[in-house]
Parts: C-alpha cells; structure tokens; sequence
C-alpha cells in the first residue's frame, strides 16, 4: 500500500487518544505502518480536569495509563483548569487556562486571561463546535495550547493524529483527511491527519481484535461509542443505564438541570429520556465491571488471549457528531 502521507519521516507523532476504540485502532494503524514507538506520544485531555468527576468516565485515565504502558509510549495529559463544571460554571469570567504535562515532568501554564463572558449552561447537542463547547473547549483547544506552548514543537515536523470516521455522522463525512493542524504557522510545522476516517466500524473492531487487546470497559457494558459518560448526546437507554448502575453521576446532573431549569436536551430531561428507555443487560449483568469502570483504578491484563466483541460493538451510536 502506498500512501500519501508518510508518517515514519515525521520527528514526532501526536496522538490525541480519547481511549475509545477509534483512536485506539489509529493508533494500532500507525504501528502496523512502521512508525517507531519512540516517534509517538499520547496526548489525553481530561475533560473533568483534576478536581472529580462529572462528566467523564472515572477509569478512563488509568485505562489510557495501563495502555500507554502496555506499548511503552510517554503520555501526557492536559485539561482546562477546572474541567467542565468551572466552565459550564462561567459566569463574567474568562475561560480557566490550559494546564498541561511536559516531559521534563513541569506542568505547562497556558491563557486565562481573555475576555470575561458567561456559559452557565449544558454544551448544546449539536455539530456546531461553537455551541458544543465541550468538545471545542475541553479537548481541541486544550491540545492546541499544550502544542502552542512548548517550545519542542517548534523544532521538527510534528504529525497530529485524531481518530474521527465518515460513518460517524454527515459532518465528519466532510472532514479532510489531512490538512494543517491549527497550529501550524511560519515557525512551527505541524501537520493533521486523520487516518481511519474511511474505515468502517467493522474495520476498527477487526483492528483491535486482531492486537487481542481489551478496549474500554464501557463497551463491554454496552455503550457503542466511548466519550463522557454522561455525554450530551446519550441515548435514552444510555441514560436508564448510567441511572441504574451510576446513580449518584445520574442524580449530579439531574439535579443540576431541576436547579437551572436548563435541560441538555432541548426538549426532555434526562429523567425523562431514562425514562424512555431501558439500561443495558450487559451493564446489570456485570456488576463487577460496572464497579470497576465507575473507579479510579486500573486492574485488568491489556492482553486477551480469548478475544470477544464487547456487547455494545454495532450498537445505538449515540455520540459526538
């Protein structure tokens, strides 16, 4: 196969892994392509920042840990200072800065002081970034402030890897495959590319399962794609389920939108989307499991030996368009 792109003459790979399946099987990719391990690093965001958990799976930092070690790969995360409840909490105050690891192990400092403005509200579920600050704000900005301000960036050519597919929705259909990353200007090169954006689902769970490694527990309980746990696009049976097994997170933001009047979605609650639907058997029916991705530490092998599709591979799709 001859490709466009050759990752491999890049002195540096950046993969932004959120830890789900997509941009694990971008990884994988790039591995399979030749490009050495010591090229690449994994850039995770932490959308709650460092002060709890809201939004955001609890495990999800030590499953992104365990599989940096799994392949020997430095890792770095980022967040904005405060996570998703200092900036849903805006109100005439400018957006928190950017923190983030460097590998001299400091933590980078980055804005803070731009114009006071006001959110006091839910991301709305919608493709325009603007509005969905979540995404925008708590992920693609804080890995353009970490990049911007590290003078390493600035020497060589650095490849950005995110892990977005055309089937996922009409306006990831229209993304390009490659094009300089927003960071890139007169002294810093820095290319993006998306490399599995034609794949199909089907393609990335063949990737996995040929590598035998164990992806994000969440699938296993049954949710089809992995963002936040209480993400703003979830599913009726997605809520059911997070109020079934996680009911302190489900009463967090029901409480928060009974306090404000201001719903995630439009027009139901999330009571009343749990309502409308009925949790995963695969989540009631791993109780264990369960415990496990709802916690803050990794114990399971990365390896399976007996590799099975988790239960929620094909399933209701209900996440970032």
């Amino acid at each position: 196969m001859t490709l466009a792109i050759q990752p491999r003459e890049y002195d540096r790979v950046v993969v932004a892994f959120s830890a789900g399946k997509d941009s694990l099987a971008a990884l994988l990719y790039l591995l399979d392509l030749g490009v050495a391990p010591y090229r690449i690093e994994l850039h995770h965001h932490h959308v709650d920042g460092q002060d709890g958990v809201f939004m955001d799976w609890p495990i999800t930092p030590a499953y992104v840990a365990a599989l940096a070690d799994h392949f020997g790969l430095p890792l770095y995360g980022s967040w904005r200072e405060g996570g998703f409840l200092r900036e849903m909490n805006r109100d005439g105050v400018p957006t928190a800065p950017v923190l983030f690891e460097t590998p001299e192990g400091r933590s980078g400092r980055a804005g803070g002081n731009g114009p006071p403005g006001v959110r006091m509200r839910f991301p709305q579920v919608s493709a325009d970034l603007s509005v969905r600050w979540c995404s925008s704000g708590l992920k693609i900005e804080v890995l353009a402030a970490a990049i911007r301000n590290q003078p390493r960036f600035d020497q060589g050519r650095t490849l950005v890897i995110t892990g977005e597919r055309a089937q996922e929705s009409p306006a990831r259909a229209k993304y390009r495959p490659f094009e300089p990353h927003r960071t890139n200007c007169g002294r810093r090169h820095v290319d993006h590319w998306r490399p599995i954006l034609a794949w199909t689902e089907a393609q990335v769970w063949d990737c996995i399962a040929a590598a035998c490694l164990r992806p994000h527990p969440a699938y296993s309980l049954g949710w089809s794609r992995l963002s936040c746990r209480c993400c703003i696009f979830g599913s009726p049976a997605q809520w059911a389920t997070i109020r079934a097994i996680y009911p302190e997170a489900f009463e967090a933001i029901a409480w928060r939108e009974a306090r404000t009047g201001m719903t995630i979605h439009r027009h139901a609650s999330v009571i009343e989307l749990a309502d409308r639907g009925v949790p995963y058997p695969a989540a009631l029916q791993q109780p264990a499991l369960a415990v496990l991705a709802g916690g803050s530490e990794w114990t399971l092998p990365m390896f399976q030996r007996s590799w099975q599709l988790p239960a929620g591979a094909f399933g209701d799709a209900a996440g970032p368009t």
